[in-house]
């Protein structure tokens, strides 16, 4: 047998606080607090606590060339299985048999996919540990009264400045200030819509052109036979436009409600398998809870292809970062297109993404979702409250 250790890991010692009522009886601070190790692995779902002889080991052995199990065994047999159980160290041989194998195996395969997709490792790290799963941000934020501006000023002092001054006043160039023309009008009724029609269906044809102008490939470049380049409206690192359109469609004429992947090039819809729970309970899952987003008329979960981007940018430190610039870029465009067509749209990073890879199938460390958008009708009346300050959209009496 041989082993190796996964391709990337990183140790981090972690104090924990607790309450000690022996401690404030005593007359001391009543705190209880104690260190542990932690080994944080990208491949893994999970933090794994370790011990100082695991530490040790973990740092004797490799991730490149796989290497004899044989010493390692002899001098450590329970340690070596165990960090082999846990997925910190990898087995190369194929299993044989048994519960026990099958999890190593899939310990490898996914560590396997991970070096494939030439993630660069910090960011791989970010991204699967900052995951949600069943998590109600919404029922979180009304427990601890931090709904409303006020709420937030109340429990956490004053923010930092709203705008920040480099210099005295008295050397600043002002600017002529340009009267508002179509587009800065445009621009102006650009709010984000937490007040959706339920009971109004969106048309067809402006669904389709929603994703016509957001998603849609608008013309491709194609070099050999392997390699094509889409050209859309909105720009991508590397011109690689690795995101992808993943569609819950709630109401919407002529469309079943359903998941769905967009085709960019077909300008088409892929149906998908339905969630495990009802449509309307996984929409508002998807998006932690928001409910005034999950009564969209569609969502629209941008997933990157991380592949595709770390193709060019291997192991390339401003990679991720240029792949949450897409995701920014694409929700833009979508909000300006939506305000176009009289619609309210939105977009939320606060997602539950373990719940959402599972609905569609998705892959974490491979096209696991970074934000949600949705689009639709705007309700009449203002039942949750939206930023509106000039009253652009919700227009005072």
């Amino acid at each position: 047998m041989r082993i190796r250790r996964c391709a990337i890991l990183y140790l981090e010692p972690r104090e924990d606080a607790g309450f000690d009522l022996a401690s404030l009886l005593a007359g001391e601070a009543g705190i209880r607090r104690s260190l542990r190790w932690l080994a944080l692995a990208p491949h893994l779902d999970a933090e794994v606590e370790v011990d100082a002889a695991a530490r040790e080991l973990l740092g004797r052995i490799g991730p490149g060339a796989w290497a004899d199990a044989a010493p390692w065994l002899q001098a450590h047999p329970a340690l070596v299985a165990l960090l082999l159980d846990q997925g910190l160290l990898l087995c190369e041989d194929d299993a044989d048999a048994g519960r026990r194998e099958h999890h190593r195996c899939e310990h490898r395969r996914r560590d396997e996919a991970l070096r494939e997709t030439h993630w660069w490792p910090p960011a791989a790290l970010v991204h699967r540990l900052g995951r949600w799963r069943g998590l109600d941000s919404a029922a979180a934020m009304d427990a601890a009264e931090m709904n409303t501006a006020a709420d937030l000023r109340r429990q956490l002092g004053a923010p930092p400045p709203h705008v920040v001054e480099r210099g005295e006043a008295a050397r600043r160039q002002a600017l002529p200030r340009q009267d508002d023309g179509e587009f800065e009008r445009l621009l102006a009724r650009r709010a984000t819509c937490r007040n959706f029609d339920a009971e109004r269906a969106l048309p067809l044809p402006a669904f389709a052109r929603m994703l016509q102008r957001v998603f849609a490939a608008q013309a491709q470049v194609r070099i050999g036979e392997d390699a094509v380049f889409l050209k859309k409206h909105t720009p991508s690192g590397g011109g690689l436009h690795a995101t992808e359109a993943y569609l819950i469609v709630r109401n919407v004429e002529g469309v079943a409600p359903g998941l769905y992947h967009y085709h960019p090039l077909e300008h088409a819809l892929e149906p998908m398998p339905p969630p495990a729970a009802p449509l309307a309970q996984f929409a508002a899952q998807a998006v932690a809870g928001q409910h005034w987003f999950a009564d969209a008329h569609a969502l629209a979960v941008l997933a990157p292809r991380y592949a595709r981007s770390f193709w060019k940018y291997r192991r390339h430190a401003k990679a991720y970062r240029a792949l949450l610039l897409d995701v920014g870029h694409l929700s833009q465009t979508l909000y300006l297109s939506a305000t176009e067509l009289g619609l309210g749209a939105f977009v939320t990073s606060a997602i539950n993404e373990v719940d959402i890879e599972r609905a569609f199938g998705l892959d974490p460390l491979a096209d696991g979702p970074l934000a949600v958008c949705g689009f639709g009708w705007r309700g009449q009346r203002m039942r949750t409250s939206e930023f509106d300050p000039a009253g652009e959209v919700w227009r005072q009496e």
